[in-house]
């Protein structure tokens, strides 16, 4: 498939985090060129970019390859989401517009009326919508940034089932969005807080294939909230 220059990282980020590449799998820039119909150069720049986000690793004398992260790398995550993504909602309260208000509120009411009628097909990418919009509002695009990256690196890692109460999660969504227009910078980052600890248990640790997950030196506790 042919796809712009610009777009390369995007398309091999997307094929590490669903599985096309996978975790130890050595990626050339001849066969990554060849995939996406472009030049060498454009996936160069690409994996040097995916290098620094922690998607892909390079090896003297073997070259790129997708990384392979520990248990602990991977739980780490969740705990550094459970810390940005408060803070967010804390800057969208004191910093969003009313476009960013009129956006949340629509994805909020979407949600809810697919929550009550059972049609959960839709709730994951309009959560996912909820939760980078909110994370633009905080007016922070190094926040922003980070906030993307840990999405993209959860997926990557954690498969996450449906909640059992979605008309409760999205209740959090409204509740959530509530304290942002009203300014409650405080409201705002306990409530988000909360969400964040609640959605912990929904979270699977992947096993890539193999099932095999590399881990570290340290003592991981992968039980409960954690998988």
């Amino acid at each position: 498939m042919r796809i712009p220059a610009h777009s390369v990282c995007t398309a091999i980020r997307d094929d590490i985090v669903s599985g096309v590449f996978e975790r130890g799998s050595r990626l050339t820039e001849e066969q990554l060129a060849r995939r996406y119909g472009v030049s060498r150069v454009p996936v160069r720049e690409a994996l040097r970019t995916l290098e620094s986000e922690g998607f892909v690793t390079t090896r003297r004398h073997a070259g790129a390859q997708v990384a392979e992260p520990t248990e602990q790398e991977a739980a780490d995550l969740l705990d550094v989401r459970a810390l940005l993504e408060p803070l967010g909602a804390a800057r969208a309260a004191q910093r969003r517009t009313e476009a960013h208000l009129k956006v949340l509120r629509g994805l909020v009411r979407l949600g809810q009326e697919r929550a009550r009628r059972g049609q959960g097909e839709d709730l994951r990418s309009l959560g996912g919508w909820f939760h980078e919009t909110l994370a633009q509002a905080s007016g922070s695009p190094a926040l922003t940034a980070l906030l993307t990256q840990l999405r993209h690196k959860i997926a990557w890692m954690y498969a996450v089932e449906p909640a059992a109460q979605p008309v409760e999660t999205w209740a959090e969504h409204g509740a959530i969005v509530d304290a942002v227009a009203r300014g409650d910078a405080e409201r705002a980052r306990a409530l988000t807080a909360l969400h964040a600890e609640r959605s912990l248990v929904l979270h699977r640790l992947k096993r890539p294939e193999g099932g095999r997950v590399r881990v570290s030196q340290h003592v991981v506790n992968t039980a409960g909230a954690r998988n």
